[in-house]
């Protein structure tokens, strides 16, 4: 053998064994990433089961969703079923076009990346199959120090890769792609992207809509449609080219549709945005609260522990995520979990109670206060209130300010602070029509705040006892207080209405005759008290009058009677077993409504009257399902028997008198109205409505709460300080500062014919042998009732 072909040999045994070298030292590589042995390599389980953070759903009753919970990613999934072909189709023919044909690498493209690097040619894309991506955004890479880490870590791609096409389908693939993709501004997954960029559930979207946020996943933070959309168009553009060269999409189709406009409706993830937000708050807390610890409550707190141990102890909803355990032992996560929750509130009547709420407020009641505050010496603040004590209030409030514990935290003095709050700075500040960007001191901003009334609202499906709309405040953004479970206020003349049940339990009705005179109280100290009526009637003054009429017209000498024949003790249990668990002082200035309660309690107490005297607990979610749609929690309202059939009967005959053209509710009659506008947006309700309006003294809160065989619904409206309030009792009271937003609420319900509420169709639930003549004009003529107020004595 010569020695060419000796040294030609020797080079073919040297070339094939480098190459067995480098295929052996690769599968040995590979074999090592595989087992994990070169770093993190995911498990057989953990390739089976991603773990993926999806937020929790909120719906509801009716269908629609109300939001979501989430603290890192906003994502939900979305079923294959439901996407679209052309976003599916936008999707291979842009990232990765051999997808069905390869087994997570495509070795072709890897070739044609390697030439256009060779040739300085990027045009041609990247090599990474969806599979990979899929595989980077599943395991996210971690930082390297080298580019021999970042190698290795692609070689773990193309692993794990090869790994999820063993273990899914194509179609799985790309679904668990769509549903991970973080398409920026809070849209994690391509349903939440379809809702936040279009107002779209995924199966509506259009193709060039579909085709954006195909080419969003090229660099979402460069091809943000918000910042740059010139930038995210010309790359949506490129995706309809790819569609067109692959023949997905004809040519005439690709060119109409590189004529659309992004047609974005953007919708901005914000919690203090979207429906229900006071709700949905409530709801948040409700479900993540703990187990009350008394070291954990301020001293003057004990009130608020008492009914939060309460709560946790009989409310199987609060604290419902620590109360229960997922299959690993942990406690559920609101915002990890990908939990659904459905609510009881129906999206309509939730839309139309908060319309309610701003028709009257920004029309009505606000124009009315600001237009009188030309007399004020201190506005917003009641002429009875001296110059210290309007300091003093704002000095409270200057110490509840963020700008305050900033500064505070700074080492600043309070005087070194409140002199800052009188230099003007550029804000924007809450109006009805619309934030308005002004140069404005921050006391001045105090003030602007307090002068806003605000109102709440709830309603209640009358027997189940489903919560179907809340209403915290005006405008969650800048007034984020919720007056309905959160705040208390004194309820004034809503609270008499116990009173007369304990006159009903014991024998009197809506007929019995009383006087109408002054009634005197002895004090534990000696001294005489005689409760006052603002307004005394010189026609009845001194003579038998009905208590329907005492009610109706809410005269504290009546309430005044009723409550000597019995005891304030008394009146307290009946609210107790009504659903009142604020504390009610027993005392014989009670029924003018001094104790402080909230809205959620007065509207579920009333609603006893007309569920036949059966208290249900108003209640806000039905069930909870997990991830997977498996109903993991079940709830129902608790019931109990408070009051006798009769007795609820007979009180609803009670309060539709406060309703009649003679009573304090006669507005919604159409009938004794102070305004024409008013008079035809809401007025002339044929229904039956039993209800009672509230005033507090100085007119500081004024309350509706009416119920009616559908539904029972409750409002109250004032200002943040009780010191700000309406100079006149015919501004101020409860029939023309709350009942409103009940009649505007209740007018849209009936004219939505989807809801299915008719007035001819409603009628209060009789008890089965009931035979008390309430017809007290009858009784009158028959002079029957001075003998039932004689027998009764």
């Amino acid at each position: 053998m010569s020695e060419t072909k000796k040294s030609f040999k020797t080079y073919i045994i040297i070339f094939w064994s480098i190459v067995a070298l480098g295929l052996v030292s690769a599968f040995f590589l590979f074999f090592l990433i595989a087992k994990g042995n070169l770093g993190f390599m995911p498990s057989f389980k953990e390739l089976e089961n991603p773990q993926n953070i999806l937020a929790t759903e909120i719906y509801f009753e009716d269908g629609p969703s109300i939001d979501k919970y989430f603290n890192q990613e906003n994502r939900s999934y979305v079923n294959y079923e439901n996407l679209p072909p052309h976003l599916i189709n936008a999707l291979i023919a842009t990232e990765d076009v051999r997808f069905y044909d390869h087994s997570g690498i495509d070795f072709r493209g890897l070739i044609r990346v390697v030439k256009g690097i060779v040739i300085g040619d990027t045009s041609s894309g990247g090599g990474s199959t969806l599979s990979q991506q899929l595989a980077k955004m599943l395991f996210p890479r971690d930082g390297f120090s080298s580019s021999l880490e970042l190698v290795l870590r692609k070689f773990k791609e193309w692993v794990i890769a090869v790994k999820l096409e063993r273990s899914y389908t194509k179609e799985e693939i790309i679904l668990m792609y769509l549903n991970k993709y973080d398409y920026l501004n809070n849209a994690v997954g391509i349903r939440s992207a379809a809702d936040v960029y279009f107002n779209a559930q995924p199966d509506s979207l259009k193709l060039h809509q579909a085709a954006m946020l195909v080419g969003m996943a090229k660099n979402s933070s460069l091809y943000n449609p918000i910042r740059r959309p010139g930038m995210v168009l010309q790359r949506r553009n490129v995706v309809l080219a790819q569609m067109e060269k692959y023949g997905y999409i004809t040519p005439e189709v690709a060119d109409s549709a590189k004529l659309l406009p992004l047609d974005l409706e953007y919708n901005k993830v914000d919690y203090k945005l979207g429906p229900a937000p006071y709700f949905r708050e409530y709801l948040r807390l409700a479900l993540t609260a703990k187990k009350p610890e008394r070291d954990n409550y301020a001293s003057w707190q004990e009130q608020k522990y008492i009914e939060d141990l309460d709560e946790w102890e009989n409310n199987p909803l609060y604290g419902w995520c620590n109360k229960n355990k997922k299959a690993n032992g942990e406690p559920y996560n609101i915002y990890t979990d990908g939990l659904k929750i459905y609510t009881t509130l129906d999206s309509r009547m939730q839309k139309y109670a908060v319309e309610a709420v701003e028709q009257h407020l920004r029309y009505d009641l606000q124009p009315l206060f600001d237009g009188s505050m030309e007399g004020l010496n201190n506005p917003p603040f009641a002429n009875n209130m001296g110059r210290e004590e309007v300091e003093n209030l704002l000095n409270r409030e200057i110490r509840k300010s963020e700008r305050y514990r900033v500064m505070n935290l700074a080492g600043k003095s309070f005087s070194e602070i409140k002199e800052t709050f009188n230099e003007p700075v550029e804000m924007s500040v809450f109006e009805w029509s619309g934030e308005v960007d002004t140069l404005m001191t921050p006391m001045d901003s105090i003030k602007h705040y307090l002068r806003y009334f605000r109102s709440s609202f709830m309603a209640m499906d009358t027997e189940s006892g489903k919560v179907k709309a809340y209403v915290g405040g005006p405008n969650y953004k800048h007034f984020m207080y919720d007056m309905v479970k959160g705040g208390k206020r004194q309820v004034g003349s809503t609270v008499k209405p116990f009173l007369y049940t304990l006159a009903m339990q014991n024998g009197l009705t809506p007929c019995t005759k009383v006087p109408y005179v002054s009634q005197q109280f002895q004090q534990w100290d000696g001294s005489i008290y005689e409760p006052k009526d603002a307004d005394v009637d010189p026609e009845m003054d001194g003579k038998m009058v009905t208590l329907k009429w005492g009610l109706a017209n809410s005269k504290n000498r009546i309430s005044a009677w009723v409550l000597k024949q019995f005891n304030p003790q008394a009146v307290v249990d009946v609210m107790k077993r009504m659903g009142i668990y604020s504390p009610i002082e027993a005392v014989n200035s009670m029924f003018l409504g001094v104790s402080d309660v909230t809205l959620y309690e007065m509207v579920g107490a009333f609603n006893t009257y007309a569920n036949l005297g059966v208290y249900t607990k108003p209640y806000f979610v039905t069930r909870i399902e997990d991830r997977h749609g498996n109903v993991i929690a079940r709830f129902n309202p608790e019931k109990h028997e408070a009051i006798d059939e009769e007795t609820a009967y007979l009180m609803l005959n009670l309060l539709e008198g406060v309703i009649s053209p003679d009573g304090t509710g006669a507005r919604l009659r159409g009938s004794n109205l102070w305004r024409e506008r008013v008079t035809k947006e809401y007025g002339q309700f044929t229904m039956p409505i039993a209800g009672k309006t509230g005033t507090t003294q100085n007119h500081s809160d004024g309350w509706f709460i009416g119920t009616t065989p559908k539904l029972t619904a409750g409002v109250w409206t004032g200002a943040d300080l009780r010191s700000i309030h309406f100079r006149t009792i015919g501004s101020g009271q409860g029939a023309n500062m709350a009942l409103p937003i009940w009649g505007y609420f209740y007018k849209k319900v009936l004219a939505d014919e989807s809801i299915g509420y008719k007035e001819n169709k409603m009628e209060f639930k009789k008890p089965a042998e009931f035979n008390i003549n309430l017809d007290c004009d009858e009784l009158e003529k028959k002079n029957r009732t001075p003998e039932e107020f004689n027998d009764f004595f």
